[in-house]
C-alpha cells in the first residue's frame, strides 16, 4: 500500500486496527480460533469456581475410576478429578504461552527494529545472532534451556520465550526493512525528525499486526512446549496441575484407565488448534486487501 508523503495524511493507527479488526471478524476459521480461545480463558480465570473437586484433594476410595456423574472425566491415579484438575491445567498453560510469547516479543521487537532500520554491523550482528538461534530446533533449545535453568514453570517460559525470540527479531526486522523505504518514513526523516521518532511513531505502528499473528501463532507452540518440557519433568511440577504431567503419569496407566491420557491429550489438542485458527484467520484478515 502506498501511502502519501505527508505524515499527517498517515491513517491512524487506531483507524487501520479497527479496519483490521472488522475483517478478522469476517473470517469464519478466526472466529472459532478465538471462541475457542475465550473458553480456556474463562475456565483458567474461574477455575475455582467452575471445578467441582480440590485438584490437589486425593481419595483413596476413588483411585483410577472411570468417567461417571460423580466424576465426570474419571479420577486419575492418586483418586483426583480429572475434570478439575483439566481446569486448573489451562492456567498453567495459558500463563506459560502468555508470558514467554511476552518475553520473546519484549525482546525481539526492539532488536528487530534496530537491526532492520540502522542495518550495517549491528544488522550483521543482531541476523547472525539468530540465525545461530534458529539453527537448532526450537523444542530441542527450549528442552536444553529448561534442563540448565531447572525444572520449574518459570524456567520453562523463560526457556520458551528465549527459543521463541528470533522468530519475532526475523518478522520485525524484515517488516523494517521494507517500511523504512516509504514515502511517508522518507518525508519525515526529510522533515528532520529524529530516528528514535520515526520508529516510534512511523514505523513502529505499522509493524504492531503481523507481530500479533505472529504471537497467536507461537502461543500455540508455546503451549505445546510447556506441555511437553511438563511431560518429561521440566515445566510445572506435580503435585500441581498441568496437562503435560498429567500426561506423564496416565502413560504408566494406558491400558487400565485410557480416560487419565485421553483429556489431557485432548485439551491441549483443542486449545493447540483454537490458536492456530485464530492466528490462520487473523493472517487471512492482514494479508486481505478491501
Amino acid at each position: 500500500m502506498s501511502l502519501s508523503a505527508d505524515p499527517a495524511a498517515l491513517p491512524p493507527a487506531a483507524a487501520r486496527g479497527n479496519a483490521f479488526w472488522r475483517r478478522v471478524l469476517t473470517q469464519r476459521s478466526a472466529v472459532i480460533g478465538l471462541v475457542i480461545i475465550l473458553f480456556f480463558v474463562v475456565l483458567a480465570v474461574f477455575a475455582p469456581l467452575i471445578a467441582p473437586y480440590d485438584p490437589l484433594a486425593s481419595d483413596w476410595l476413588n483411585v483410577r475410576k472411570a468417567p461417571s456423574a460423580l466424576h465426570w472425566m474419571g479420577t486419575d491415579d492418586l483418586g483426583r478429578d480429572i475434570t478439575s484438575r483439566i481446569i486448573y491445567g489451562a492456567r498453567a498453560s495459558l500463563l506459560a504461552g502468555l508470558i514467554a510469547v511476552g518475553i520473546a516479543i519484549l525482546a525481539g521487537l526492539p532488536l528487530g527494529l534496530i537491526a532492520g532500520y540502522y542495518g550495517g554491523w549491528v544488522d550483521t550482528i543482531i541476523s547472525r545472532c539468530t540465525d545461530a538461534l534458529l539453527a537448532c530446533p526450537f523444542l530441542v533449545l527450549a528442552i536444553a534451556l529448561a534442563a540448565f535453568l531447572g525444572a520449574s514453570l518459570e524456567n520453562a517460559m523463560i526457556a520458551i520465550g528465549i527459543s521463541a525470540m528470533p522468530i519475532f527479531i526475523r518478522l520485525v526486522r524484515g517488516q523494517v526493512l521494507t517500511i523504512k523505504h516509504e514515502d511517508f518514513v522518507t518525508a519525515a526523516r526529510g522533515q528532520g525528525m529524529r530516528d528514535r521518532s520515526i520508529i516510534l511513531a512511523h514505523i513502529l505502528p505499522n509493524v504492531v499486526t503481523p507481530v500479533v499473528v505472529q504471537a497467536t501463532i507461537t502461543m500455540a507452540v508455546a503451549i505445546l512446549a510447556e506441555a511437553s518440557l511438563a511431560f518429561l519433568g521440566l515445566g510445572q511440577r506435580p503435585p500441581a496441575a498441568s496437562w503435560g504431567s498429567m500426561l506423564d503419569v496416565a502413560r504408566q496407566f494406558m491400558t487400565d484407565a485410557p480416560w487419565m491420557s485421553v483429556w489431557p491429550g485432548l485439551a491441549i489438542v483443542t486449545i493447540v488448534l483454537g490458536f492456530n485458527l485464530a492466528g490462520d484467520g487473523l493472517n487471512d484478515a492482514m494479508n486481505r486487501k478491501d
